[in-house]
């Protein structure tokens, strides 16, 4: 039967001319609205400390480098410690996960408090906390993201990816702008303390979430288990495709290490915040107006449209020398880095059967992660070079844009990638290991 042009069927039957956020997970999912809005909150908190750290870095040391080795801090941890929070999302209560990763982050800012109060605060400490954080992390997002899809209804995938975006971005919109102003104006102890207040209502909305068990039969964490997962991710073009193009992108288009120095250029401390700022303006822009997202069935396309897209902003990015224009730049960049973000969501939450959906979520993270991480360390490099800041971003920006051209061309099932069917495909996945499950138990 011929399928209708622009509709995905289970996804939405809406009128298309609609192009308005979905506002329905908030509606009918008590546990969403929590989460929703305690990831908010919290987000607002972390993208201030997430300013922050790098300043106070820069401010001790006037190093670029110094300043993207924070992302390696990150990575070393982060590499290992996703595989086991993915692997432990698919054995317990991922409810548990989330809220205990959250208490500990809680801890580690009281830490960065203490730190920024002492006389003659520590590099080293700085760096620990990052590595840390990123540990932490590894644990506690793959968890998330593999409760959220058990907390709404297939259909809603959609519309829950843009409403978390939407709470993302406006964290990322007003954290550093905020950030921006508090540190021009207070000593770094009252912003970390700013931070270590919203953690306190993430908390509480995190405990008041219901359980989410693992499935049936879950599988131990273990070698084998994660092991099992990377098979699967590699037995999936349309997933190997969302990881390798997010990865080129946000290595040579991610330009975040070298935003302390470029608002020296172009103002000051002040301007700094701006800079973090307006990526959030148009991915807020680009999440309001997402309605139409549910409606198109190319996903991988368009994955690869707005990684390309992405990478033309931040060469404007580095051939300004104007703040205006800079800005408008780093918004159309985070508008486009959204609408990728939106279909590489919609791909994982549709397509991955939940046995293995933490697993898949760990991979999913080091793809996001690890190429700003790695982005950071490469754009501080080349700006010790002849490139200087103002050329590290351009070339990078350049670098993106043919890299996915190229993998474009590699990969050529995820270019033609039709989510039309992804639903389906993962409720026949989930049906069957439910069944082999029970089958197990009964000859058990």
């Amino acid at each position: 039967m011929r399928r209708a042009r622009g509709t995905i069927p289970g996804v939405t039957d809406r009128p298309q001319r609609r192009l308005g956020l979905d506002l329905t997970p908030l509606r009918t999912s008590r546990d969403f609205r929590l989460v929703f809005v305690g990831g908010a909150v919290s987000g607002f908190g972390s993208f201030i400390t997430y300013v922050t750290i790098p300043f106070q870095v820069a401010a001790i040391t006037r190093d670029p480098l110094a300043v993207g080795l924070l992302g390696v801090c990150e990575l070393v941890p982060l590499l290992v410690m996703a595989f086991v929070g993915g692997a432990l999302a698919d054995f317990v209560d991922r409810r548990l996960l989330v809220r205990g990763g959250e208490l500990a982050l809680t801890a580690l800012c009281g830490v960065l408090l203490v730190n920024a109060l002492s006389d003659r605060p520590h590099l080293w400490l700085l760096y620990l906390v990052a590595a840390v954080t990123a540990a932490i992390d590894g644990v506690q997002r793959p968890a998330l993201e593999a409760m959220v899809p058990r907390l709404v209804t297939p259909e809603q995938i959609p519309a829950t990816s843009a409403l978390q975006s939407l709470g993302m971005q406006i964290a990322q919109l007003g954290g550093p702008a905020l950030a921006g102003v508090l540190l021009a104006t207070v000593d770094l102890a009252w912003v970390y303390a700013f931070d270590l207040i919203t953690f306190a209502i993430s908390v509480t909305c995190l405990s008041l979430v219901r359980a989410v068990p693992p499935p049936p039969d879950a599988d131990r964490p273990s070698i084998r288990s994660v092991i099992t997962g990377l098979k699967y991710a590699k037995s999936r073009p349309e997933l190997l495709g969302t990881y390798l193009v997010d990865i080129n992108a946000m290595f040579f288009g991610m330009p975040q290490a070298l935003y302390p120095f470029l608002a020296v250029q172009l103002g000051g401390p002040k301007v700094l915040g701006l800079l973090y700022a307006a990526p959030a303006v148009g991915s807020l822009l680009a999440t309001v107006g997402s309605g139409w997202t549910g409606r198109v069935h190319r996903h991988g396309l368009m994955v690869i449209i707005a990684a390309a897209l992405w990478g033309v902003g931040i060469v404007g990015v580095g051939l300004s020398h104007t703040l205006w224009f800079t800005l408008f730049c780093l918004a159309f960049a985070g508008a486009a880095d959204m609408v990728s973000g939106i279909f590489r969501s919609i791909i994982w939450s549709q397509t991955i059967p939940d046995h293995l959906r933490g697993r898949l979520a760990g991979i999913e993270m080091l793809s996001y992660t690890t190429g700003p991480l790695l982005g950071q360390l490469r754009s501080g490099m080349m700006a010790r070079t002849r490139l200087g800041v103002g050329g590290s971003i351009w070339v990078g920006g350049v670098l993106c844009v043919v890299g996915t051209a190229a993998l474009a061309a590699a990969l050529p099932a995820f270019a033609r990638y039709d989510g039309a069917n992804g639903i389906a495909r993962k409720k026949a996945e989930d049906e069957a290991w439910v069944a082999a499950a029970a089958a197990r138990a009964a000859a058990a």
